[in-house]
């Protein structure tokens, strides 16, 4: 078969390999697809992944998925959207600091939460609780999620068919409350490009967290601790000082890394916001009963109703699918159309999520 020229795709390969760093991802060194099909004339692979996620519905619906605050009272708390654009930003800044590859960075960051559930992290739980009483031993991780959702659901069932470099990124990206690595090495599992994408989600949502929770009022600046509060009373301080670290303790090595005060200041602000904001949060505030209690409620519905689901959804799996699907509006509306009277819920939507 005659082999097509590709001049402006091949120059932007050409281009990578003169410039990217010797342990940066190369597009044009991809390990493929799982389904092969024709190269884009213009942009690589990792570009393709990253403009398919950015026009997925999944990713569209994080605008309507809670972060940690559900419903709140102003227009400037963060979503599950402004999140992942914002790991985005730290991302790719380090990345171009360090000629690692710009475009898997992003791909990876834009795809990184489009498996999380409605209501955030109470949801997810709420989720992971239901599934475990059905099938001891099932869990729901968000990070897995992702990779189905991108694999398999996107597309009418069809998945985006990203690049194996990307679909490793997202399944490895998450921490949760535990500390940060000392460093992530080029030789680890997945790629220099997913380990920024790792400490960017760390940085971006324990700064925009710390500043949404003091614009709630449910943190004071003077009782935050020193270390927290020498790295910048503003939030761009915070972040500007995290990611000039992250670059200057990675430069020129095959290691992603923050120097040893900053990594502590960084696990010391996780500590503090999981003790003071996540879980206090969730113990007094009504509403993350509320939310775990709708997603429960759903579950069980679509478990002892299978023939409920819409198609294609079946099963445990297909309930887990749909529900973890859902915006926060689509969740309490199929809640309110399915348990409440129609009177009383003012006539719920029956659109899809």
């Amino acid at each position: 078969m005659h082999k097509v020229s590709h001049p402006i795709r091949e120059r932007i390969e050409a281009a990578e390999r003169e410039w990217l760093a010797p342990y940066a991802a190369k597009a044009a060194e991809s390990r493929g697809r799982i389904r092969e099909e024709p190269q884009d004339p213009v942009r690589t692979v990792f570009q393709r992944d990253r403009d398919r996620i950015l026009h997925s519905k999944s990713f569209r619906r994080l605008k309507h998925k809670t972060q940690v605050f559900i419903s709140p009272q102003g227009d400037h708390y963060r979503t599950r959207l402004t999140h992942t654009l914002e790991v985005a930003q730290i991302a790719r800044t380090v990345s171009r600091a360090l000629r690692l590859n710009e475009d898997l960075t992003e791909a990876i960051a834009l795809g990184h939460d489009v498996g999380h559930t409605p209501f955030g992290h109470a949801g997810e739980s709420a989720l992971d609780e239901a599934m475990q009483e059905i099938q001891p031993g099932a869990r729901f991780r968000h990070y897995e999620q992702s990779v189905r959702v991108l694999t398999v659901l996107e597309n009418d069932g069809k998945g985006l068919n990203l690049t194996r470099e990307t679909l490793a990124g997202i399944s490895g990206h998450s921490k949760g409350d535990r500390d940060l690595d000392e460093q992530i090495e080029a030789t680890s599992p997945g790629s220099l490009e997913a380990a920024v994408v790792r400490f960017s989600d760390r940085i971006a949502y324990l700064n925009h967290d710390l500043d949404d929770g003091l614009r709630a009022g449910w943190l004071r600046w003077d009782e935050l601790p020193k270390e927290i509060r020498t790295l910048g009373g503003r939030h761009g301080e915070r972040i500007g000082a995290m990611v000039s670290d992250l670059i200057e303790s990675s430069e020129g090595k095959p290691v992603i890394q923050l120097s040893d005060s900053m990594r502590q200041a960084l696990d010391l602000m996780k500590d503090y916001l999981f003790e003071h904001l996540y879980y206090d949060y969730a113990r007094k505030l009504p509403d993350v009963a509320k939310a775990q209690h709708v997603v429960r409620s759903l579950f069980q519905h679509y478990i002892q109703n299978p023939d409920t689901l819409p198609s294609p959804y079946r099963g445990l799996e297909g309930t887990v699918d749909y529900i973890s699907g859902m915006t926060d509006r689509y969740a309490i509306r199929r809640y309110q159309s399915l348990f409440v009277p129609s009177d009383w819920a003012g006539g719920a939507s029956d659109e899809t999520g």
